[in-house]
């Protein structure tokens, strides 16, 4: 074994907001040598990103609580506790809280590199925090070209 294991708490994880939304970043890619990361998304009433469109790796949801409206590619459907959904490299998709209770869900992301343009346009906050702001037309404004840097395309709908 080069690397040693990995083992994460939800409280204890680097934790932040990104487009509103809380992530707990359970494994990073330097921890798995790139091979995947995987985040605890917790996302609020309202809350998940615009559509965006992955160049370079797959994304896989899996949700733990709550329902998420989930768009791939012009389909649109219900994810809810206990459902699976994995992307494929180059769906357009997002994902969007509903209802009026936050949903919780695990991110794989395979392979890993895409939590570090997370950790760049994302706000840190509280290790277990479970809310944040919501984000400012500015870090929206800023959105496509920090996305851009690592393969991915963003939609952000103009107010």
């Amino acid at each position: 074994m080069t690397r040693k294991p990995v083992r994460s708490k939800i409280g204890e994880a680097r934790t932040i907001a990104v487009v509103g939304d809380v992530y707990h970043l359970l494994a990073t890619g330097d921890e798995t040598d790139g091979k995947y990361a995987l985040i605890e998304a917790i996302v609020p009433p309202g809350g998940g990103p615009p559509p965006h469109k992955h160049s370079r790796e797959e994304e896989g949801f899996y949700v733990l609580q709550g329902e998420l409206q989930i768009t791939v590619d012009g389909e649109r459907f219900a994810a809810r506790a206990g459902d699976f959904v994995n992307l494929p490299v180059g769906s357009l998709h997002s994902f969007a809280n509903a209802t009026d209770k936050p949903a919780k869900m695990l991110i794989t992301l395979a392979p890993a590199g895409l939590e570090e343009m997370f950790l760049e346009i994302g706000r840190p906050v509280s290790p277990g925090a479970t809310t944040a702001s919501p984000p400012t037309p500015e870090e929206l404004a800023q959105l496509p070209t920090a996305a851009a840097r690592y393969g991915v395309t963003v939609d952000v709908p103009k107010h």
